[in-house]
């Protein structure tokens, strides 16, 4: 009989619903038995005991790591994935990571999806995990394949001997089955969850204004590039402009020396214009002589907006193709 095991799967939450679906299914696909707290409040004191439980049962401990850091166990100071991570490897259990590949992508789909509180403890945490066994995904197709081939290991390890024996080939099937029916629950809330989140987004105001008067007034201001940085002396509007610049102003700018003029020209000419509407800010860098400008909470969430705003437009002109 095909060796069975038990996998942890562990991640935030809010940012990583899809990614962890995914490896649950190729779990499942792989014919062994996924495990995680993805039914239960991450954060909940009263749990811990009990993921301690599950993965103490478990074969396999699986990570996924996405761009937030996560809520912070007040016991060890460490985000609750982090802490269950070091947890698997304290008990000596077979641990494996797929971290996102470009984390800034991720953000643009939510500005949640964004860590900033605890950056540098996501930094530290991330080049722990890397340091082990770990793979890249950018999309949820990797994951699966990565899902499938680490199995396809430990399957292989000796050592490994799983939990569930021949003589309960019963059991086995009867409890994937009641995970298959827990997963397609939780998969219909998470639906549920998306299209509220969307109504509470199109509601949202973005400092005290909706976004479609932010964009108007974005659109009424026009920038031009001066002739000794642009021969062609390019000219946008602002709301352009910061569509074009996203991801340069997501990471960050400065006016450090080693800048080029352009950079310089926005840092000083365009960026206070933004900052005026609370999409950017100047945000502390340690130990630096510079400073930086950044898009703050408010302007990743403008950006979100925008990209879903861009979207439905594509799939009405689709449609009305189609039609």
């Amino acid at each position: 009989m095909k060796k069975k095991l038990q996998v942890f799967i562990s991640s935030t939450y809010i940012d990583m619903k899809e990614e962890r679906q995914a490896a649950v299914t190729a779990v499942l696909n792989a014919g062994h038995i996924p495990a995680g707290m993805e039914l239960f409040k991450s954060g909940d004191q009263s749990q811990k005991e009990t993921i301690k439980r599950w993965i103490d049962e478990s074969d396999v401990y699986m990570l996924i790591l996405g761009s937030r850091y996560g809520s912070i166990d007040p016991e060890s100071g460490k985000s609750y994935t982090h802490w269950e991570y070091d947890y698997a490897g304290e008990q000596g259990k077979r641990r494996f990571a797929i971290v996102i590949k470009d984390e800034m992508e991720k953000a643009k789909l939510n500005p949640e999806f964004l860590e900033r509180e605890h950056y540098a403890e996501l930094k530290d945490f991330k080049r722990d995990v890397l340091s082990n066994i770990s793979k890249f995904y950018e999309d949820l197709k990797d994951i699966k394949l990565i899902v499938m081939e680490s199995l396809k290991e430990y399957e292989a390890d000796d050592n490994l001997v799983g939990w569930i024996k021949s003589d309960n080939i019963q059991s086995v099937e009867s409890l994937l089955m009641e995970n298959a029916k827990l997963l397609k629950e939780n998969a219909r809330l998470d639906k549920e969850n998306e299209k509220l989140n969307q109504k509470l987004t199109q509601k949202t105001d973005i400092n005290g204004l909706q976004y479609a008067e932010i964009k108007s007034a974005l659109e009424d201001i026009v920038i031009k590039l001066p002739k000794k940085i642009d021969e062609g002396e390019t000219e946008a509007t602002l709301f352009k402009y910061f569509i074009l610049k996203a991801n340069s102003f997501t990471t960050g700018i400065t006016n450090s020396t080693k800048s080029n003029a352009l950079t310089i020209y926005i840092y000083y000419h365009v960026a206070p214009k933004l900052m005026q509407f609370g999409l950017l800010e100047k945000v502390k860098v340690t130990g630096a002589m510079y400073e930086k400008i950044q898009t703050t909470k408010e302007g990743l969430k403008f950006l979100a907006q925008y990209q879903l705003e861009k979207s439905l437009k594509a799939k009405a002109k689709t449609k009305a193709i189609k039609d």
